[in-house]
């Protein structure tokens, strides 16, 4: 839904009814991820996408029958078969989308949830999708850490058990369906639970403030982290030469990190990229990198050469192998980059591959699943 929320909340706030289609399990190579939402507007526009193309039609016409009608759907979609006009995912995947009606009044709390999303405060949203008893489809209860509950899924039991599961998809920034028995039994079966987690965007700090810092700025920020570029420079450490950041800090390195950690705003999805390739600057600031109790990557750009003498001084001011085996140094996949904006794609691409266990090597001479 957050990629959908400007447009849906200007047809809520002005009263209109819309259609809204989301991905809310995926098997196989489904195109899109959980979450994935597509509106049906009141002037029958589309906006978003729940399949990249494959079977936006018939959510289209779903999503338009549920708007009339207010009873939510649930609906899988398989493979295609060989007639060309089935509906159905080429890829080989399969997706369930829950279709429901949103309006000022099936979803009176969504004015605060896009307020809380907005101002980067997490909050997370349960819904219904299937249940033995039509009458708990589509309920839903919005949760915010240590506070409490708004709405209810229909029992006590059930309530407390999906707060439980929620919270933990919360802290990490994912979205998920859970399964329980009827009334909440968590080995049970025959109740699904969507749940949509607005956990603040995930940091990038982006140490050094150099021509690379601003290329990785951008694709930072593209690929949705909250991006940090710090340096102890103020002639360089400008808001003018990185236009692309959140946010541009004067103060030395391994200072800044540190207070950052101590503050509580390095997590494991944090991703930190060391681009100086200076050793007064790098040492100090990879020794913390190093030793943070969490962290979702740690990269640093230089030659071999470079790296070499990085490592060495590292292990004299006292790091572990195990310490330096979680250094992505010299950082990036090998792409044969060579502009700023090459070398900018090679780190993200390795961070991507880090965060969900790609290989790095072309598709074309892998086989098997395409998505782990």
């Amino acid at each position: 839904m957050r990629e959908v929320l400007t447009q849906l909340l200007q047809w809520w706030e002005a009263g209109e009814t819309v259609g809204m289609g989301t991905v809310v399990a995926t098997f196989r190579s489904a195109p899109r991820p959980p979450g994935a939402s597509m509106l049906v507007g009141p002037d029958a526009s589309a906006v978003g996408s729940v399949s990249g193309g494959c079977v936006e039609g018939a959510v289209y016409d779903l999503a338009q029958e549920v708007a009339g009608s207010g009873t939510p759907r649930l609906q899988r979609y398989g493979v295609s078969d060989d007639d060309a006009f089935a509906v159905g995912l080429t890829c080989g995947g399969i997706l369930d989308v829950y279709v429901e009606k949103v309006s000022r009044t099936t979803f009176p709390e969504l004015g605060e949830i896009a307020a809380d999303i907005e101002a980067g405060r997490p909050v997370a949203v349960a819904t219904v999708v299937d249940h033995p008893d039509p009458s708990y489809v589509g309920r839903r209860v919005v949760l915010r850490p240590d506070e409490p509950a708004t709405g209810s899924l229909g029992s006590p039991r059930i309530d407390d058990a999906v707060r439980d599961d929620a919270m933990g998809l919360l802290a990490t920034g994912h979205n998920g369906t859970l399964s329980y028995g009827p009334d909440g039994e968590r080995r049970g079966e025959g109740m699904r639970v969507f749940v949509w987690a607005f956990a603040p965007a995930p940091r990038m700090l982006v140490f050094g403030a150099i021509d690379f810092a601003a290329a990785v700025a951008r694709v930072g920020g593209f690929l949705g982290y909250h991006v940090t570029v710090c340096d102890a420079r103020p002639v360089f450490a400008t808001t003018s030469r990185f236009p692309g950041a959140d946010e541009v800090v004067v103060e030395w390195p391994h200072r800044y990190l540190a207070a950052e950690q101590e503050a509580g705003r390095v997590d494991r999805r944090t991703v930190i990229t060391v681009l100086t390739h200076d050793p007064k600057f790098d040492v100090p600031l990879l020794e913390v990198a190093l030793r943070l109790p969490e962290v979702g990557y740690v990269g640093a750009m230089g030659s071999r050469r470079t790296h070499d003498d990085r490592m060495d001084r590292l292990r004299e001011a006292g790091l572990t192998e195990a310490e330096l085996a979680m250094l992505h140094s010299p950082i990036g996949l090998d792409l044969g980059a060579r502009t700023p904006e090459e070398t900018a794609i090679s780190i993200a691409a390795e961070i991507v591959a880090g965060r969900w266990g790609g290989s790095g090597e072309p598709l074309a001479t892998r086989s098997g699943r395409i998505h782990a």
